[in-house]
């Protein structure tokens, strides 16, 4: 049986090159048609991912059919998109192995992409960590965290899905692996305001850290373990997309700051997951100052200025 990865994105199309170049069979879904057939013909994802190419045993596809022969399904849609295409695709999906690639929490529902999936299946993992598309897709070196509910089937993905420039490291810890990568979309856009504000690398340092606090606190709320924050998936994570304009979401926040328009093509998962992130912790009495200033900035209901001015002003407490 085969591979296949669902969401021909740059990530999902990095993914699918990484995990082909080994001769393993690879299939590559992508909603649009003519998006799957210039990738099969032009051997390359030029919308996507330039200058990477498709190696031989990779083949893209519009055809859900064609995902159907293959036991492992890689999701790699946008996390606002998720629920939508596992209901669409059920059918073909219920009966797969599910690797969730997606990071975020659902605007409308609240929930994660475990959640998401456990309608669905009960063989299903979360693959998450801090990586850029374009160092997979050009086999630079990266760790990634592998979540599974129980050992055996990370063992299991383990084997099927590492390769010698992407190291994954095994947890069952699937609450702490998926908060870590939603919530650090959120600090990501905080610090790219702070950066794009003028504000500097000290006050960026200051956000990264306080933030990590509160992805802690809601984490650990819903159940996580705080050794897996401190791990790929959370301080990982956080700071590569804290601290490099390769991030969406930092270039989001940048705009934010700057107050340049941004191009709203562009999926920034921290935007919708910071309101959905918001509601969970005011639901669970949890505070996140942070999160809620990002929230307010995506809403359009607080500035910049606004923003730091609130935080600012918070009274001083112990560490």
């Amino acid at each position: 049986m085969s591979i296949a990865v669902l969401g021909a994105g740059a990530f999902g199309t990095a993914l699918a090159v990484a995990l082909a170049k080994d001769g393993t069979a690879i299939t590559l879904w992508a909603r649009d048609e003519s998006h799957a057939n210039e990738m099969q013909s032009a051997r390359q994802n030029a919308a996507r991912l330039p200058d990477v190419s498709l190696p031989p045993s990779l083949t893209a596809t519009y055809k859900i059919e064609d995902v159907d022969k293959c036991d492992v399904v890689l999701l790699a849609v946008p996390m606002q998109k998720l629920r939508l295409v596992m209901a669409q695709f059920q059918k073909v999906l219920k009966s797969k192995t599910l690797v969730l690639c997606c990071k975020g929490i659902d605007l409308e529902t609240g929930q994660r992409p475990s959640e998401l999936a456990s309608n669905l299946t009960d063989t299903f993992a979360l693959l998450t960590g801090p990586s850029f598309a374009h160092d997979i897709g050009k086999s630079l070196p990266a760790a990634l965290t592998l979540a599974a509910p129980n050992d055996a089937l990370g063992v299991s993905l383990q084997a099927r899905l590492g390769r010698p420039n992407l190291r994954l490291y095994r947890t069952t810890d699937v609450i702490g692996a998926e908060m870590g990568g939603a919530l650090k979309n959120v600090i990501a856009i905080a610090c790219g305001a702070t950066i794009g504000a003028g504000l500097g690398d000290s006050a960026r340092a200051s956000l990264m850290t306080r933030g990590f606090a509160e992805i802690q606190r809601l984490s650990t709320a819903l159940g996580a373990n705080p050794d897996t924050l401190s791990g790929l998936s959370g301080f990982g994570d956080l700071s590569l997309t804290c601290m490099s304009e390769g991030s969406r979401n930092f270039r989001f926040g940048l705009s934010l700051g700057r107050k340049n328009d941004f191009d709203p093509t562009t999926t920034v998962e921290g935007a919708a997951t910071a309101q959905a992130a918001l509601g969970l912790a005011n639901a669970l009495g949890v505070d996140v100052p942070i999160t809620a200033c990002v929230a307010g900035l995506v809403s359009n209901t607080l500035t910049v200025e606004t923003a730091i001015e609130h935080l600012l002003s918070r009274p001083q407490k112990e560490e």
